[in-house]
């Protein structure tokens, strides 16, 4: 036979990087420890947790039985015992499974296990037979029925085959002796049944004891499979996987692959003997982790080697002799360098706007939200600027969109100009740009900042030989006094700029109690939308969903709109904020989802519905509960219902909006993230297995005809939902040149005015009922 080579017979226990177990403990054959034993004990306390839960849960079935026909005097104590014995079994499993194995372990004595195994049987089936001849015939049978029940609790005992023995002759002995006592009261029918329960349960317990014998048999030969383990580590050290270590009691280095010396760019006699943390670069966290003697996994650290700074990976398991004693640690480790810049990469295209280079909108608003949490805790107000580009529009009409891209790239050079260290200046989009200022406590210096923006962006640009001449205008907040939250705050600025335009642009307007009027409207709108609520006047439309390759229907986006008495159709961007602001979207949320699951229940398996929730329905913990009594009323699968959040629910308390959305998922329901690439950045949440699609931004497919860098983002977005098994959903496609340019990168659903504008129900239901009929016919 191969023997390993002592290194590999060191390592074999260690583990991969994800934490997944490179291979078995080495084998040393000791003629007085049994392997096959060692494994039956253990495998004993991983099953017993089942065996005393099973004889409890039957025991509270026999009360629940006996409690009409018996004094409580009697059952309780009863039930107590078999509570005590069972858990005190349990406990001693356990005890032994850890003190009663390896080469110090004491012997097991099968005539012990088997004694323990008879005294639980003895002590369960005591009262049941004590008074079975006393019981009506219908106690009677629900009695032998469970006692023949919990013969199938000897799965709990399949490790060892003489125990399963012990326990099914009692429990034969046992039903045996309850119908012959009660063979005068209890039918021939149920005495049928019943023996036939407790014969398959004989039959189906002994073939399982077999079979998980003869398993554990074959699994303790720890000889093959040390050498099996020895010849993995092999192909993972020599084809590059990755890298072992082990060191000694005080971390200094016992082994270390050649590949991992090559990277430090030494030899191994001048690593071997030295301290692991020093050697890499004297990190710190890797020394605490192993002065705490406890196992670690995924330590990620960037190292200066001669090929330059590399980023590595490590996981590391504690050495633990026999006896309990530490001796070191022995683990594996891999470069990471590649993957780290991927990640890196893409984090930077989700933060940062393609065409200016300057922080995007979810950015902006990471970026404000900081500038809050400072102001609150400082008490030195922070401001935020809305910058929106007068004019704009006609230089796209007039000289194209390249002249257009090149206006904005010299728009937000000028503005870092003007703010330099001052702030941070960020494009929500198109021709919209933001100003986050940490310092605001002088009010004045932010407004001569803005007069000097609006002077400086008038100034006329040379692009192309062409003069182009455009202005500003500005809206401002301060905050935490005009906001305390990141929305409110940007709210606030809104209203402001829409003043500042209202004032004939080119100005700079702030927040105050001037803006009273917008306020006194917003208070009206929120009155309104409390009476549309008890007056239901909200209503859904459907946009089509199509499947890129075949063009079939595959679903639907559900759409809320407000049709106001007075003012028409109020589109959600308007009303959303203020349900939300007011505590509204509990009943509006309610509506629409009991709404969407209503419309899906009227519609055949394959078509899916999709509906927007905002973040703070997110938050709501009574979220995933009222997704569920709308499928539950409705009869609807969860896979039918696909629920689009945007990357803005990661500002907040990102732990609790994953425990949200995880519970969603637990219904079945899709979690799909929407217009991903415009805002915060949530790569590191995609990992967390509660996304099952991406929805690309309609800007981004609208602008790819033109502009190469939004297709490489939209490439990058492919691939990277392709790399978690995410489909990609693409907004916005409204020419059939979007159409197959989206198609041809990858994207799987197709969603815009291309395929269908938002549908009332019943025009809906028509396209459904189409569907049905060409499949039908097909």
């Amino acid at each position: 036979m191969y023997e390993a080579p002592d290194r590999y017979k060191r390592l074999i226990s260690a583990r991969l990087p994800g934490g997944e177990s490179a291979g078995v403990a080495a084998h040393e054959s000791d003629s007085e420890s049994s392997p096959l034993r060692d494994v039956q004990l253990i495998a004993r306390a991983h099953l017993a947790p089942f065996f005393a839960a099973a004889n409890i849960v039957a025991a509270v079935m026999m009360t629940v039985n006996l409690w009409q026909s018996v004094s409580s005097t009697l059952i309780l104590p009863w039930v107590a015992a078999v509570a005590l014995v069972n858990l005190g079994a349990m406990q001693l499993a356990r005890t032994q499974s850890i003190s009663c194995v390896g080469r110090s372990g004491r012997r097991v004595p099968t005539l012990q296990m088997v004694g323990e195994v008879v005294l639980r049987a003895l002590v369960w089936l005591s009262l049941p037979l004590y008074l079975f001849p006393n019981l009506d015939p219908g106690t009677q049978v629900i009695a032998a029925s469970l006692m023949a029940g919990l013969g199938i609790g000897a799965l709990g005992l399949v490790v060892i085959p003489p125990c399963v023995t012990a326990w099914m002759v009692a429990f034969t002995l046992g039903v045996g002796g309850a119908l012959l006592m009660g063979r005068n009261t209890v039918p021939f029918q149920h005495m049928l049944s019943i023996l036939y329960t407790l014969g398959v349960a004989i039959f189906g317990v002994l073939t399982v004891a077999r079979w998980a014998f003869r398993q554990i048999q074959t699994n303790a030969d720890v000889g093959s499979q040390s050498e099996g383990a020895s010849l993995l580590l092999q192909e993972y050290e020599q084809r590059g996987v990755g890298w072992l270590w082990q060191v000694d009691g005080e971390n200094r280095v016992t082994y270390i692959s050649t590949r991992m010396c090559a990277l430090l760019g030494r030899t191994g006699s001048q690593l071997v003997g030295h301290s692991l943390p020093s050697i890499l670069g004297g990190n710190a966290e890797l020394g605490r982790l192993l002065l705490d003697k406890q196992a670690f996994n995924s330590l990620e650290m960037e190292l200066k080697t001669p090929r330059g700074n590399r980023w590595i990976s490590i996981a590391g398991d504690p050495i633990i002799d026999t006896a309990g004693r530490f001796e070191g640690f022995r683990g594996v480790g891999s470069d990471i360098t590649e993957v780290r810049q991927t990640q890196e990469r893409l984090t930077h295209l989700a933060n940062v706007d393609v065409l200016s280079g300057l922080p995007n909108r979810g950015r902006v608003r990471q970026l404000l939200g900081d500038a809050l949490r400072a102001a609150t805790t400082s008490n030195v107000p922070c401001a935020i600027m809305f910058l929106d580009l007068d004019g704009f529009k006609p230089v796209n009409d007039t000289f194209g969109h390249p002249k257009g891209d090149a206006v904005l790239r010299a728009v937000a050079k000028r503005l870092v100009d003007q703010v330099g260290p001052d702030g941070h200046v960020g494009r929500m989009g198109g021709d919209e740009f933001a100003i986050v200022i940490s310092d605001g406590q002088s009010r004045q210096k932010v407004e001569q900042l803005g007069d000097r923006i609006i002077a400086s962006i008038k100034d006329p640009y040379q692009i192309d030989q062409n003069e182009i001449r455009i202005g500003v205008s500005i809206g401002g907040a301060f905050g935490p006094v005009d906001g305390a939250t990141v929305d409110d705050l940007i709210l606030k600025a809104d209203l402001a700029l829409y003043q500042a335009k209202d004032a004939g642009r080119g100005v700079a307007r702030y927040y105050s109690s001037a803006l009273q009027t917008e306020q006194d409207d917003r208070l009206q709108l929120e009155s309104d939308l409390r009476q549309a609520i008890v007056a239901k006047q909200f209503h859904l439309l459907y946009q089509p969903l199509i499947d890129a390759k075949t063009q079939k229907l595959v679903g639907f986006e559900a759409l809320i709109r407000w049709n106001h008495p007075q003012r028409g159709i109020i589109p959600p961007n308007v009303f959303i904020p203020v349900a939300e602001e007011n505590g509204l979207m509990t009943a509006i949320g309610g509506w629409v989802i009991d709404e969407a699951v209503r419309a899906a229940a009227t519609w055949p398996e394959p078509i899916t519905v999709a509906l927007n929730i905002s973040p703070k329905q997110i938050s709501l913990p009574a979220l995933p509960n009222m997704v569920s009594e709308a499928l539950i009323r409705h009869k609807v699968p969860g896979n039918r219902i696909e629920l689009e959040v945007t990357e803005g629910v990661f500002l907040g308390d990102s732990g609790h909006t994953l425990d949200v959305l995880k519970r969603l998922r637990a219904l079945g329901v899709g979690i799909a993230l929407d217009d991903f690439g415009t805002g915060y950045s949530s790569i590191g949440y995609l990992n967390k297995a509660v996304f099952h699609k991406l929805k690309i931004d309609g800007s981004f497919v609208r602008e790819a005809g033109t502009r190469p860098e939004n297709v490489a983002i939209i490439q990058s977005i492919v691939q990277l939902a392709q790399s978690f098994r995410m489909t990609v959903t693409a907004e916005g496609v409204e020419t059939a040149e979007d159409f197959e340019r989206m198609r041809d990168l990858g994207c799987n659903i197709i969603q815009g005015f291309l395929f269908g504008r938002p549908l009332s129900y019943e025009r809906a239901n028509q396209m459904v009922v189409g569907l049905g009929k060409k499949r039908a016919a097909g």
